[in-house]
């Protein structure tokens, strides 16, 4: 299921840019900074140096385990 699975991005702020944190539903292999980071708020050059200051993740989750326990829990 795509909305049990992200990749989430947390950039610092860089030069004039505040920090921010992204996220995206793509697979494992995609889960980097050039695939999440989406307006790349950096011109070209500084492309590079302002993804390797940001740390990617890539997350799942069980949606129907998380609803099978709150039924239980309530």
């Amino acid at each position: 299921n795509s909305e049990d699975v992200r990749c989430k991005c947390i950039c610092p702020p860089y030069k004039d840019h505040s920090g921010h944190i992204y996220n995206k539903n793509v697979s494992q292999k995609d889960c980097d900074c050039l695939h999440v980071v989406e307006p790349m708020p950096v011109p070209g050059p500084d492309v590079e140096a302002y993804c390797l200051r940001c740390e990617c993740k890539y997350e799942e989750r069980s949606s129907v385990t998380i609803k099978v326990s709150s039924v239980i829990l309530l």
